[in-house]
């Protein structure tokens, strides 16, 4: 009875813990077009709630943005990217799948 409830509690610690990370791509406007920019944004919508990580593309003009989106969500992260003076437009909005263990 003991490793049933064990199986069961390490369950749902495991569920419980499990994150809804996100990959968001989208491309600014206007047009990155230095390096200037990719830091502006790097800088500045890194603190946009759930963000983990970005990574700018200048020849391919997208920015590949992971955030938690239990913590925050894409309409954030576009006010974040207008603060800084860009609109941007979503190219995709992917869920992770989880990595097994």
């Amino acid at each position: 009875m003991r490793k049933i409830i064990f199986a069961a509690t390490l369950l749902i610690a495991s569920v419980a813990s499990a994150k809804d990370i996100h990959t968001l791509v989208v491309t600014p406007t206007p047009e990155m077009h230095c390096q200037n920019c990719e830091n502006k944004i790097k800088k500045n919508v890194r603190f946009a709630k759930g963000v983990k990580t970005i990574e700018t593309d200048l020849k391919a003009q997208t920015v590949t943005i992971q955030y938690d989106a239990e913590k925050g969500s894409k309409e954030n992260i576009a006010k974040a990217f207008k603060k800084i003076g860009f609109e941007v437009k979503v190219v995709s909005d992917k869920k992770q799948e989880e990595k097994k263990k």
